[in-house]
Formats: C-alpha cells, sequence, structure tokens
C-alpha cells in the first residue's frame, strides 16, 4: 500500500467515524432491543499470507455454536429479519472503519478471504495479497451479484465450499488482479462511487417493490 492511499483510507475513515458515530449508536441500540446481544460478529480474515487479523462486522445471522466457511444457500435461514436489512444496506460492514483505521484494511481492495482458502490456494492468494484487502473493490461491484447466485442454491456447507472453490475463487481473483495492475486513487474513487450507487439502486427497487 502506497503512503498516499493509506493516508486517504486513514483519513475518509476518521471523516465517516465522526459523521456516523450518533447513527451508529442508535443503530445498535436498535439491534440490542430486537436481536439482543452479541451484537458484533468477529471472524478471522487474513490480510496477507501467513497474517491473519480479526474483521469486525455487525451480526446479520443467529448465533450458531460452529460456523465456519462463506455463506451460501445452507446458512439462508440463519439470517435474522434485522440482519436482512443490514446487509441490503451494507450497514452490517460499519465496524470494518475499525479494521480500515487499524492498517488491517483499505477502503478498495480484494475481499479479505478465510484462513482456508488462502491455504488451499496459496498461488492465488499470493498474488491477490499483495494488495490490502478491501470493504469494496473491483470483484465487489462486478462479481459480488453473481456469486449470490451461484452460493443460494447450495444446501449445505460441502455445496458450498466447492461451489465457492471452483466458480467464485478463480473469477474473484482475475477481477482483483486487474485492480491490482490498475490502481490509483481515481480508479479507487470511482469504485467507491460505484459502490454507493449500487447499494442506492437497490433501496430505490427494494422501496419500489
Amino acid at each position: 500500500m502506497t503512503p498516499q492511499k493509506r493516508l486517504f483510507d486513514l483519513g475518509l475513515a476518521l471523516v465517516l467515524a465522526l459523521l456516523l458515530a450518533v447513527p451508529f449508536l442508535v443503530l445498535l441500540a436498535v439491534l440490542l432491543l430486537r436481536e439482543g446481544r452479541p451484537l458484533f460478529y468477529v471472524s478471522e480474515r487474513m490480510k496477507a499470507p501467513g497474517v491473519p487479523f480479526q474483521l469486525w462486522k455487525l451480526r446479520s445471522m443467529s448465533v450458531a455454536r460452529e460456523d465456519s466457511g462463506v455463506s451460501g444457500g445452507d446458512k439462508a435461514t440463519r439470517i435474522t429479519p434485522m440482519g436482512r436489512f443490514l446487509r441490503r444496506a451494507r450497514l452490517d460492514e460499519i465496524p470494518q472503519l475499525w479494521n480500515v483505521i487499524r492498517g488491517d484494511m483499505s477502503f478498495v481492495g480484494p475481499r479479505p478471504p478465510l484462513r482456508l482458502y488462502v491455504e488451499r490456494f496459496p498461488e492465488i492468494y499470493g498474488k491477490v495479497l499483495r494488495s490490502r484487502p478491501g470493504i469494496t473493490g473491483l470483484a465487489t461491484l462486478k462479481f459480488h451479484a453473481h456469486e449470490e447466485w451461484i452460493l443460494k442454491s447450495c444446501k449445505t456447507a460441502e455445496e458450498t465450499d466447492f461451489a465457492y472453490s471452483r466458480r467464485c475463487v478463480p473469477q474473484k481473483a482475475r477481477l482483483d488482479l486487474i485492480y491490482q495492475r490498475h490502481q490509483s486513487l481515481c480508479f479507487d474513487l470511482s469504485l467507491l462511487g460505484g459502490t454507493v450507487a449500487r447499494v442506492l439502486v437497490k433501496r430505490l427497487f427494494r422501496k419500489q417493490a
């Protein structure tokens, strides 16, 4: 990560943290009343091969004793009503501002992978994770909807893992490496703008429906 990209990330994260502080506290209060504890979901992710960190999100699923792997159709019944709203508006990712401030993540980059996929595909992630993981990115904008469509039909954790490994990892890596080759502040700003626009469009269509 260049000093300019790090400075941009830190500045934007601090500004957003200040602007969202009060609305976020209100959101936490609503979640506490409607869903109870825990409010946060903390999961290990990798920012480089062999370098884990703790990713913070608002909890959007019911608590399970064992929870591993990516989310597919096998976990759909665990998504809470509030969790669907949080995911649709991407409000569950607000706590990742803390990850950006800490330097674990950037605003734009590949989504931080689980350890099992980094260890299963060392050649792929050895290249992809030369970029700092991000809250959004080229693969998020271009492939996330298709990834959800692929995984939602999976009925077991094994089916989800197989589909994600074979059909999602290579396609996401291809897009992440395109981003890596063309990364610039202007490109980052365009991807951030595209992410905000997509969230707003989803909310508009939801209201019309």
